[in-house]
């Protein structure tokens, strides 16, 4: 982002580029603020259909993240129309078409080039109101720490490339690509989150390390809380793990402290790069377990307490 050019002050930017966090917010009137996000990548299964749909639920999940409703949806597609043929291509826009309807949205356009590697993602803007978004920062001393899907997506979808999943597994976490983040992020409109981030390509620890540092905090993980995708820590021991997780593991290193019983290959798990992850929550605790009893009571989304906020100290992260 240092490598952005310098922009004069908007009194109507909420949040730009400066604060790093999962959308930009711009005010319109005194109730309607903008929430715009955008993101695409190569295809991490091989069902067109369904890697629209995981697209979709992706992109998607940074307006979830932020607190807004999505609104509509411009389609971002790079695909070789010629050696492909147009077939596969309108699977891929039917599944994340229908996505975008479950999240109550509408399409209303995009761009394509020519690629000879197939990529395809979403720019999604939103709405909010100008003072209820969230943000990835603001977790405070004596918050709960909540998350809304397990982790393992990852090395999942790298034992997928390899052929050593099982049809239940792959069933499993292409479910939980797929699923939206909406049912968890409209739960949080009855109650106060200090801070909220969806969790992809930095893994757990990573985004847990931006909501810490952005809050001048540090938060305590209980590994054994952390929900995992069934097969997921056999997978890490197996050394089935992708370089963008081991990436991560290294970048956070001064940042985070494993206990001594905490295995290496949880390590990476908690540190995984995932596709279309949860929400990472920092909620005050008299609120949690209401917030959580309010999910369970309407809906299949699991939470789960994973760890707790704490006064800053010498690290930012603490793994039990």
């Amino acid at each position: 982002m240092r490598y952005l050019p310098k922009q004069k002050t908007d009194e109507n930017l909420l949040v730009g580029v400066s604060q790093a966090d999962d959308g930009a917010v711009y005010q319109l009137t005194e109730d309607i603020a903008l929430i715009q996000t955008v993101d695409f990548f190569t295809p991490i299964v091989d069902d067109p259909y369904t890697f629209g749909q995981i697209a979709a639920a992706n992109s998607l999940s940074d307006v979830y993240a932020m607190g807004g409703v999505p609104k509509t949806v411009l389609n971002i597609v790079a695909y070789p129309i010629k050696q492909l043929g147009p077939e596969i291509l309108a699977e891929i826009l039917r599944g994340s078409g229908d996505k975008v309807k479950e999240a109550g949205a509408v399409v209303v356009g995009g761009h394509s080039i020519d690629d000879q590697e197939p990529k395809f993602g979403l720019s999604v803007t939103g709405i909010v109101h100008p003072k209820e978004f969230f943000q990835n920062s603001g977790a405070k001393p004596g918050d709960i720490l909540l998350l809304t899907k397990p982790l393992g997506v990852g090395i999942q979808t790298t034992a997928l490339k390899q052929g050593k999943l099982t049809k239940e597994q792959i069933s499993r976490v292409t479910e939980v690509m797929s699923s939206l983040n909406k049912v968890a992020a409209e739960g949080l409109s009855s109650f106060h989150p200090n801070a909220v981030t969806d969790v992809t390509g930095f893994g757990l620890l990573g985004h847990a390390y931006e909501i810490a540092e952005g809050s001048q905090v540090s938060f305590t993980i209980d590994s054994k809380r952390v929900p995992l995708l069934p097969g997921t820590y056999e997978l890490a021991e197996a050394n089935i793990v992708p370089g963008g997780s081991r990436s991560n593991h290294a970048w956070l290193q001064r940042d985070v402290q494993y206990s001594s019983k905490v295995p290496f290959a949880m390590q990476l798990i908690l540190t995984d790069a995932i596709t279309s992850g949860g929400l990472l929550i920092s909620l005050p605790e008299e609120e949690a377990n209401q917030y959580i009893q309010h999910i369970n009571e309407n809906s299949n989304t699991k939470v789960d307490i994973i760890g707790k906020v704490t006064e800053k100290k010498e690290k930012y992260i603490y793994v039990t």
